[in-house]
């Protein structure tokens, strides 16, 4: 049996807010009790996102609040599901299947969680359930359009980040969690260049020792996958990465979101939805472990 069947709920969720922000992208507040309770960073929900569409979508959990109930997921606008679900207005009910997948795992002491684009949310949310640790995690997050939120200079200092790199998530700031902003569009403060050009310019500034408590997380488009894992390998890291697939059903019945993966015995078939979405990023991504 799956460990994650049993805290697999299926629950009708009032829409509490949904907000619009640049580049057709939404941040939308449900109440549903039992999946803010249970839900870990890395896991996902399955939703309908209108009558007039059976298929569920899978969108990953950006913030829980188990005490009021509510959980908060990030979309964007890509496709016939999201033009309907950006419709959807405050008070409206969407039903949900969730928590889903397999969470991320810390096992050193200094995170590194890098997110790009949408896949922005299971870093947040991670950083979120590590707030006041020490040392805290360090989050970098990358994107092409503007980012949903307002960035502003941080009041945090980095060791080893560039001094002109000052952008920040607020939020982030206001749990005295580092983050930093990525980005090949020109913006205020934002590194000019991938997030993992950015993580590969923080990882060099690092001594030897400090470097070997650093474990990397990342979600995003396979690209920029490919390119964290390779990261880990040129600096001997571990490293778990969240895939993001089309689903249909979302809970492993239907073999449809596949990937390979390399395990001790060989190549073989996982399902992202409930083997993954989190992996060894090793494992995904082989090809990139001579590219780093």
């Amino acid at each position: 049996m799956n460990p994650h069947r049993a805290t697999l709920f299926l629950e009708e969720a009032p829409i509490l807010s949904h907000q619009h922000w640049p580049g057709d992208q939404w941040i939308l507040r449900l109440h549903a009790p039992k999946i803010a309770r249970a839900a870990q960073p890395g896991q996902f929900v399955h939703l309908t996102v209108d009558p007039l569409l059976p298929l569920r979508r899978p969108i990953s959990l950006l913030l829980t609040d188990p005490e009021a109930g509510w959980i908060e997921l990030l979309y964007k606008v890509v496709g016939r599901g999201t033009r309907l679900l950006r419709q959807r207005q405050v008070g409206e009910t969407l039903s949900l299947i969730g928590p889903i997948g397999r969470p991320f795992t810390v096992t050193r002491p200094r995170p590194l969680l890098l997110g790009g684009g949408v896949g922005m949310p299971p870093m947040i949310f991670l950083a979120a359930r590590l707030r006041g640790e020490r040392p805290p995690p360090l989050v970098l997050l990358g994107s092409e359009v503007p980012f949903p939120f307002q960035p502003r200079p941080s009041e945090l200092l980095i060791d080893g980040m560039p001094a002109e790199v000052t952008a920040s998530l607020p939020l982030l700031d206001q749990w005295e969690i580092p983050s930093r902003l990525a980005s090949n569009t020109p913006m205020p403060g934002v590194f000019q260049g991938h997030v993992t050009d950015l993580a590969r310019r923080w990882l060099e500034g690092l001594d030897a020792d400090t470097r070997a408590q650093v474990e990397l997380h990342a979600c995003g488009p396979h690209p920029m996958l490919a390119a964290v894992v390779a990261l880990a390998a040129r600096f001997d890291l571990p490293v778990q990465v969240s895939l993001e697939e089309f689903m249909a059903c979302g809970v492993g019945g239907c073999a449809g979101c596949v990937v390979e993966v390399q395990t001790d015995q060989g190549p073989a078939m996982r399902r992202v939805c409930v083997d993954g979405p989190v992996f060894d990023g090793r494992r995904v991504f082989p090809q990139a472990l001579g590219q780093g």
